[in-house]
């Protein structure tokens, strides 16, 4: 069993253990604490540690009062929240609007232990826990993906930037770890939260909108018009891009949301550094007696080589919140990963999953990407392929050869996201 010490602290026991009579960040998430780079929540805990900060982590927390967010006491720069690695409806929720029985993502798969629409609930309960001077910064998928006026399926209507819902002071959308570095150092400089107005891969709340935004059907007209909120949501996907996207604001009443132009991907080293921070790959002791949680044994001994998709396919939102320019890890750093499983003491040999959002590319789907971006108005792969596309594989079928012939290892399979 691993030590608890291994893990960010939980409790204020904990870090007393430590020596700790502060801490800089409170880390937020709507799912059972599992240490793992397939968590939202323990990577941005484990990247601001390795930054210098101290962090502590509260998962699933009682949110029908403040106290849970009291108990370690106020971190002494922010609240860092999100909803786990699925938005807190869906996880909920079936397709047909009726209540999930199981929750994977919760010890002994009981449902109910996170509100609906969690980056909202826990915001407002952070905010009551340590008071209006608190910087409240919400992240995850959920907030991600609801960070302009959106259609909501569960209750059949466009709801508005779900910043506004939760009063936070800063929405961080797309994968995070930029965006919360540099608010990180910001406020350790003791930089006002309301000054940080123009970090990439963020949006905020202001009165006025920024001097060469581009302007977004207001809030008001996408709830009344299909064709404005299909206008929106086209501006939204072009202006999508690390290279050439621009700052976009959205009226919403008497305000604006302003959305900054999205963080650059992490490049190969930065990767692998995010991948090999000391995660102890488990799920927190603290759950034994509950069951375990289930979600860890999808990800116990899969390994993710890359980010971004190029697909872009409309029933998919990866490319949405990760971006359609692919970026990947080195074959020296997958390597590394895999050898550390093969020392577990439930490894059996098998590698169940090298994959990603889009597992089978290492690379940007063209070679102008990293120059000029992706392209505005037309898809890599639809309605037909684009001639400049780079399907080569090479790359990838050369690491799985790597990694099958690493000592202990059986089989490779690959389950997740072939294009």
């Amino acid at each position: 069993m691993t030590d608890r010490a291994d893990f960010l602290p939980v409790s204020r026991e904990e870090m007393r253990e430590r020596g700790w009579w502060w801490y800089d960040f409170l880390v937020v998430g709507g799912d059972a604490y599992i240490d793992h780079p397939s968590f939202g929540t323990a990577v941005i805990a484990r990247v601001l540690e390795a930054e210098g900060y101290r962090v502590a982590v509260l998962c699933q927390p009682d949110w029908h009062s403040a106290e849970a967010f009291r108990a370690m006491g106020a971190p002494r720069l922010g609240v860092m929240i999100g909803a786990g690695n699925l938005d807190s409806m869906v996880a909920h929720y079936t397709a047909s609007k009726h209540k999930r029985r199981e929750d994977f993502y919760s010890p002994g798969k009981k449902t109910g232990l996170r509100p609906d629409r969690a980056v909202i609930v826990y915001a407002n309960r952070a905010r009551e826990a340590f008071g209006p001077d608190m910087p409240i910064i919400i992240g995850s998928l959920e907030a991600s993906l609801r960070r302009f006026a959106h259609y909501d399926y569960w209750e059949d209507k466009v709801r508005r930037s779900v910043i506004f819902d939760a009063k936070a002071d800063l929405l961080v959308y797309g994968m995070g770890e930029y965006a919360s570095i540099e608010i990180a150092k910001a406020l350790k400089k003791k930089r006002p939260v309301s000054e940080l107005r123009d970090i990439r891969g963020t949006a905020c709340i202001a009165k006025e909108a920024p001097e060469g935004a581009v302007m977004l059907p207001s809030y008001e007209e996408v709830c009344k018009s299909k064709r404005a909120y299909a206008e929106a949501t086209r501006v939204e996907y072009a202006e999508h891009d690390p290279v050439r996207g621009r700052t976009m604001a959205q009226a919403h009443g008497d305000r604006y949301l302003v959305v900054n132009p999205p963080a650059m991907p992490l490049s190969r080293a930065e990767l692998d550094r995010v991948a090999e921070l000391p995660y102890t790959r488990e799920v927190h002791p603290m759950y034994e007696a509950l069951g375990g949680v289930p979600a860890i044994e999808e990800v116990r001994f899969s390994v993710i080589h890359n980010r971004g998709c190029f697909g872009g396919c409309n029933f998919c939102a990866l490319a949405f919140h990760q971006g359609r320019m692919v970026t990947s890890r080195s074959h020296e750093s997958v390597i590394r990963e895999v050898t550390q499983m093969t020392k577990h003491p439930l490894w059996k040999g098998y590698v169940s999953d090298v994959g990603g959002p889009s597992a089978n590319f290492r690379h940007p789907s063209c070679t102008q990407q990293l120059k000029n971006g992706m392209c505005a108005n037309r898809s890599c792969l639809a309605p037909t392929p684009c001639r400049n596309i780079d399907a080569d594989h090479s790359d990838y079928l050369a690491l799985l050869r790597k990694l099958q012939a690493i000592p202990g290892v059986k089989k490779v399979f690959v389950r997740s996201g072939i294009r």
